[in-house]
């Protein structure tokens, strides 16, 4: 019997779970659905072969140095580090130097993730704030084909769910080299239909870096009250996040190569920032209604310095970069079932309103971290409003087909400290998604999509009339910015045994985001094409021994010309690998082998500079026994050289000329490390 998604129940899981996934995941009156990670065959479930779903058991498994590295679960993901732990990290995805969250999206139980007009960067997601076991499953969607996703959702949109209840209280202890420390909490507390959930995270990190100590003393809160009716489910979350760090930053090759430092060495001492995030949440759903609502407290402060003495020769060139904001905002969807003649439809409709009040966003002349003076410095409220549809039709029990449309209304007024940078801007966007696939038999699905979408630009670059340095005439850029996207692809699985994907896709861009290293910031840039293809294959050879891999082929080019310059996309990943090996070797030892493979990636618009491959390997072994867990990770097992990172522009040191020397600043892989876990479950 084919399997089709001819139960409304169903049906509706799946069209909504990704844009609330913890909401539904054990919602009353609703078909439970058992969610097994990367052995989910999605087959009649899935609108694209490069959707998918990540359980909490492929989490648990898998051997990660950082709290972002979660997001490598993503086919085709990067994940990068170019400066301190606590800052986030820079993705890289379809060919985008995605930066800190540029074009895609990143939602946890319904908040969003990526920061408006942020003070280090358009899109900035810290993922800093998520503790890895405290998370339910994650949801990816790679193009733009679904109605609920918006701004930055052009390469893809993840959405985390979260925990409502620990499968057991634990207590988690962590050590390792280079000064690592972690320890990690959970209990519940239930009675009747209610249950709170509450869980803590420690760590400390100094790194292996010959001129500074790290000092990372992040602190994680997680607590969730669920209350459960015949009809309906509340969750009202609270989490808390608190951060504060010293920073080894990118360097030039050069100060390398001539021995003024060594490759864990730095050029400035005084780098790094605090960071911290407070936000109150709350979902609301029954047969036929969702509801989130949230608000959210950040703040950031970074200290940065990219070319060392090449604008100020006495003081040097670090900065600081500021950001204080309340973000609060919600949605409100409705889903039906209905017939239309005789074809089963599915509708979905809703409302999204987001607000960023932000009371403070600057940017300064630093030394030391003591402030010399003010580049710029703004108040900002930032809104926006959207509406969206989604119609899912049966035309055959093999045949489902989906359109969907969505409007976005962004606003926002600016207060600057130079009056001529202040002022209002207010744009808006339709975009249209649908898609069609065709169900060949239970294990075969074919696919193919299309769909618009968008991201914002910094309001400040929407409003500017003159550069706040120089006076001189600034042009301003469109606050809103279309992307198209579209693929084709075919998925085949069979449950506990196989799932593979394969897609081909192309996104088109009015506007690139790209990432400027001697200011820190990203900036708006030419219209670009990108086109690829991926891979991702699972295999279970039997219930102990598993193997997975993941490949993604990338091409992308300007297709404005512009004079001097040439069309190849700064920071593209032209290929991506992944290659994974799990074993149970008995009932209480397992072990598991990771490969991760980046290719050269193009650092100029000539392509006339480029990046070396990466390749690093990370393995684990578990042993439980009981209540009892013990676990050795290994980071970087054959102890790579590889650059996490690199940049290619000019920076200035000591004798060099006025005008600096253009040169491979980039960040190097740390070196191998062994750390050791235990955990107690009571």
């Amino acid at each position: 019997m084919i399997k089709v998604m001819n139960n409304t129940r169903t049906a509706l899981f799946s069209l909504i779970v990704l844009s609330s996934p913890s909401v539904f995941a054990d919602g009353p009156d609703f078909e439970r659905m058992v969610v097994y990670g990367r052995q989910s065959d999605l087959i009649g479930d899935s609108i694209s072969a490069s959707e998918g779903v990540i359980g909490y058991g492929d989490i648990e498994i898998r051997p990660i140095a950082r709290a972002g590295e979660i997001l490598e679960f993503v086919p085709g993901m990067v994940v990068t580090q170019h400066s301190g732990s606590g800052k986030a990290n820079q993705y890289f995805l379809r060919g985008f130097n995605l930066d800190h969250g540029t074009d895609f999206s990143i939602l946890v139980d319904g908040m969003p993730v990526n920061m408006r007009s942020h003070g280090h960067g358009q899109g900035y997601s810290d993922l800093n704030f998520i503790t890895p076991e405290f998370i339910q499953r994650i949801d990816y969607q790679k193009g733009p084909y679904r109605a609920i996703q918006g701004d930055f959702s052009l390469a893809g949109s993840a959405n985390f769910a979260l925990t409502s209840k620990f499968e057991q209280p634990f207590v988690k202890f962590e050590l390792g080299e280079y000064g690592y420390q972690r320890a990690v909490a959970a209990t519940n507390f239930s009675q009747d239909n209610s249950n709170l959930a509450v869980g803590a995270e420690w760590q400390g990190y100094d790194g292996p870096w010959t001129d500074i100590n790290e000092d990372i003393n992040k602190k994680n809160l997680l607590v969730r009250y669920q209350h459960t009716n015949d009809d309906s489910l509340l969750r009202v979350t609270f989490m808390g996040y608190d951060n504060s760090w010293n920073s080894a930053d990118q360097i030039p090759a050069r100060a390398v190569a001539s021995g003024l430092i060594d490759e864990f060495g730095s050029l400035d001492n005084g780098l790094g920032g605090d960071s911290s995030r407070y936000s109150l949440s709350m979902n609301w759903q029954n047969s036929q209604w969702v509801v989130n609502a949230y608000s959210i407290k950040s703040q950031l402060n970074l200290f940065s310095n990219f070319t060392y003495l090449l604008d100020n020769p006495e003081q040097g060139d670090q900065f600081e970069q500021l950001d204080e904001r309340i973000l609060s905002g919600g949605s409100v969807t409705y889903i039906q079932s209905t017939k239309i003649g005789s074809l089963h439809a599915h509708h979905m409709a809703g409302v999204e309103y987001r607000q960023d009040d932000i009371s403070d966003i600057g940017l300064f002349n630093t030394a030391n971290r003591e402030r010399l003076g003010t580049v710029r410095r703004d108040d900002i409220n930032e809104q926006s409003v959207a509406a969206y549809y989604e119609l899912n039709l049966d035309i055959t029990d093999n045949l489902p087909v989906h359109i969907g449309v969505r409007h976005d209304t962004l606003w926002a007024d600016v207060n600057s400290d130079l009056p001529a940078n202040s002022g209002s801007e207010r744009d808006s966007l339709l975009s249209v998604k649908g898609g069609l696939s065709y169900i060949i038999n239970d294990a075969w699905q074919v696919y193919a999509n299309a769909g618009q979408s968008f991201h914002s630009n910094d309001v400040r670059g929407a409003v500017i009339s003159v550069d706040p340095v120089t006076l001189e005439p600034a042009t301003p850029v469109d606050l809103l910015v279309r992307g198209v996207g579209s693929e084709v692809g075919i998925r085949v699985a069979k449950y506990r045994y196989y799932n593979a994907s394969f897609a081909v896709w192309q996104l088109r861009n009015d506007s690139e985001l790209v990432f400027v290293g001697d200011a820190g910031n990203t900036e708006a840039s030419r219209a670009s094409k990108r086109w690829g293809a991926e891979f991702s294959g699972y295999y279970w050879f039997n219930s102990n021994l598993t193997a997975d891999v993941e490949l993604a082929w990338t091409q992308g080019r300007f297709t404005q010309d512009e004079e001097g310059e040439g069309n190849y996309i700064d920071g593209s990943v032209p290929f991506v690998a992944s290659l994974g090996l799990n074993w149970q070797a008995t009932d209480t030892i397992r072990t598991g082998l990771r490969v991760r493979h980046f290719g050269k990636r193009t650092l100029d618009s000539t392509k006339s500079r480029q990046s070396d491959t990466f390749t690093v390997v990370n393995a684990n072994l578990a042993y439980e026994l009981d209540n009892w867990k013990a676990e050795l990770t290994l980071l970087n097992l054959f102890d790579s050289r590889d650059h996490d990172i690199d940049y290619w522009y000019a920076s200035r040191l000591s004798g060099e000329p006025e005008d600096g020397v253009e040169d491979n600043h980039y960040h190097p892989i740390e070196p191998r490390a062994v750390r050791a876990g235990i955990t107690y479950r009571f």
